[in-house]
């Protein structure tokens, strides 16, 4: 299964439509996760028409994203995999095991908000924040993550620039 993560698309003010190197990863997906501060239900029906999309509400998130059907948090199964999902995650001290004692069955758990990408394995959980594809604050590039899993396997991860 092919899962490309994204985060913080800050619509309409830095996502006025999908970005032509994004939309070129999404035709390859099978699932689309996006981790929150969307800021417009269109963009999420927007992913849609390329993959699935299970999406979390960020800070940024309105009505519309909630209408949407975004929770705050979401716990889904990929391909075997649990994984969970979470638009804040707290501060960077101690994230991994606060994470583990909120998400205690998920192997890997996504989550957004900093606009940093990371990801790192820690004692009992993968986490994973993809940045964000179009407002990259300090960081040298906009970026997404692309995840392949097989059989309950993260197979391959992957965060990837998207602009130059």
């Amino acid at each position: 299964m092919r899962v490309v993560v994204l985060s913080d698309t800050h619509a309409p003010r830095f996502w006025k439509a999908t970005p032509p190197r994004v939309a070129g990863h999404l035709r390859d997906a099978d699932v689309i996760l996006h981790a929150g501060d969307v800021c417009t239900a269109g963009v999420l029906d927007d992913l849609a028409a390329f993959a699935p999309v299970h999406a979390v509400r960020g800070n940024n998130d309105g009505p519309d994203v909630a209408a949407w059907g975004a929770p705050e948090r979401l716990e889904l199964d990929l391909a075997g995999l649990p994984v969970a999902m979470i638009h804040d995650a707290g501060r960077a001290d101690g994230r991994p095991e606060r994470l583990h004692r909120w998400f205690p069955r998920a192997a890997l758990v996504v989550y957004g908000h900093s606009h940093i990408p990371m990801d790192v394995t820690g004692e009992h959980v993968r986490i994973f924040n993809p940045g964000s594809p179009t407002d990259r604050r300090r960081q040298p590039h906009g970026t997404l993550g692309l995840l392949d899993i097989e059989d309950g396997h993260l197979r391959d991860v992957r965060i990837v620039p998207v602009t130059d």
